[in-house]
């Protein structure tokens, strides 16, 4: 017997992912029907359907009418496809108000964080080539998101993140269109010892002993880059985090993201009280690991500090 939408919804929700790939297959003409007639022919139609995919991986917990999950979707792609139309947008979201849960549920990250869904994810994350790997988890799970932030981190072209996510999408959602009937290893107590060790590690630095930690944890002949900065090893690394001390910024460790190799944090940067824009309000630490050391870091911040500043005193 077929099983209904709602049916399909409330399985995927519950950490399905057969089910959800399911709802896929069965939605994805329409869905590319949307794309085609907003964008015409081409990749970008195609883009914005994988897109949407992989959006619905995240979000599927967010909808709060199952039965309506078709209009859902194609909410997705169209939005995508405009903005598309527009210019790159940072995170796609799906419109219009009604199709979201109220503010009491869990968040999509959190419900997916609780079922077994997030280990399919993740599973397939993992498998991505570390190129690809690395776009999809800037692109979908950190605060560098746009593609010219992406392009940044990376130092690549914006055409060769697109490229980079268009392929990573297209193997996600085709894993998903068949869909994951096996068990996969559980990731939470993977995810909560990245957590551990990322807060030992900035405690150990703001308590003025960074250095230590980059000797233990870093190889020899690491390499720090700061896009459109400087480039150097160990001792870099040691230095900033030195004269940041110095002059009073503090770190708080705000965002863990971690898929085999390649491991992401994001802080809070606290400026001193006496030079409230000494430095930006966030750092993303970009770390491709080998054996389970850092052998490159890449240091980005997403929002320069001169785009929030205070307003002057009444």
């Amino acid at each position: 017997m077929t099983q209904s939408d709602a049916e399909l919804v409330m399985l995927a929700q519950a950490g399905d992912a057969a089910a959800l790939g399911a709802l896929l297959a069965r939605h994805e003409a329409g869905m590319r029907a949307v794309a085609l007639s907003v964008l015409g022919y081409g990749p970008d139609a195609e883009d914005a359907v994988q897109d949407a995919m992989v959006v619905a991986l995240r979000r599927i917990g967010e909808v709060r009418e199952p039965a309506a999950v078709g209009p859902w979707l194609r909410a997705i792609v169209r939005n995508n496809s405009r903005m598309t139309l527009r210019g790159p947008r940072p995170v796609p979201v799906a419109e219009p108000e009604w199709f979201a849960r109220s503010a009491d549920t869990p968040t999509p990250e959190e419900a997916l964080d609780r079922g077994a869904m997030r280990d399919w994810v993740w599973h397939a994350i993992g498998q991505l080539s570390e190129p690809d790997r690395l776009v999809t988890l800037l692109r979908y799970f950190s605060d560098a998101s746009s593609y010219e932030q992406i392009a940044a981190v990376c130092g690549v072209p914006v055409g060769t993140v697109r490229s980079r996510l268009s392929h990573a999408r297209r193997a996600l959602a085709g894993g998903l269109r068949t869909a994951a009937t096996t068990a996969h290893a559980d990731v939470a107590a993977s995810n909560d010892s990245r957590w551990r060790e990322g807060r030992d590690m900035i405690a150990s630095a703001m308590g003025g002993d960074f250095d230590r930690v980059v000797h233990e944890s870093w190889w020899p002949d690491a390499e720090m880059i700061v896009p459109g900065g400087r480039r150097g090893g160990r001792d870099l690394a040691i230095e900033g985090m030195t004269c940041d001390l110095t002059a009073g910024v503090r770190q708080r460790l705000r965002n863990v993201v971690a898929s085999g190799d390649v491991l992401i944090w994001e802080t809070d940067l606290i400026s001193p009280p006496d030079d409230p824009e000494h430095c930006p309000p966030a750092a993303l630490w970009l770390q491709v690991l080998r054996e389970g050391r850092v052998r490159q870091l890449t240091l980005f911040h997403p929002v320069p500090a001169r785009e929030i500043r205070q307003p002057a005193p009444v």
